[in-house]
């Protein structure tokens, strides 16, 4: 075998293993779907940007999908409810117990015009006080199915949740 060769199987494995490892470090409630994501920034749906309006880190709503965070006591939900006399959709970051969420976790919802092939990310919003919920903006809903939003969340330790597309 020529040393060329022998550089080149070298590298498909090395491309095997980081895929392998790359695919690890998402988790999902299901299987985590691919696409093209907007850059992410907060700023892109703060102060009513894109349509989006800011609500209040405590705010709550009927969860229609939810992950529980590895072992610890903490849940990400996509919510949906009234905000500001319409209905919006949000993603929602909570301790289930008496510990508060770790200032480097963060919460951001994807929302996607295509049924998910595209998506603008909203947030990520960060935890610098601390508190036992976070929120990211809320945005409206709509009738149209391809009209779909699902919630993320990245943790202190580096590791991303999912909700599916709902």
């Amino acid at each position: 075998m020529s040393i060329s060769t022998h550089y080149r199987r070298a590298g498909v494995v090395l491309a095997a293993i980081v895929g392998i490892v790359t695919a690890m470090s998402v988790t999902s409630a299901h299987a985590t779907e691919t696409g093209n994501a907007s850059p992410a920034s907060a700023a892109d749906c703060e102060g009513g940007r894109n349509g989006f309006v800011d609500i209040r880190d405590d705010l709550s709503g009927a969860s229609s999908q939810h992950v529980k965070i590895g072992n610890r006591d903490v849940y990400l939900h996509l919510m949906f409810g009234t905000v500001k006399g319409d209905y919006r959709g949000w993603a929602y970051l909570t301790s289930g117990s008496y510990t508060t969420l770790s200032q480097n976790d963060s919460v951001w919802m994807d929302w996607s015009t295509d049924g998910g092939r595209t998506w603008l990310q909203c947030g990520p919003f960060y935890n610098p006080k601390q508190k036992y919920t976070i929120t990211s903006a809320a945005k409206n809903t709509s009738s149209n199915p391809n009209y779909v939003f699902r919630a993320g969340m990245l943790t202190y330790d580096g590791k991303m949740y999912l909700t599916e597309w709902v």
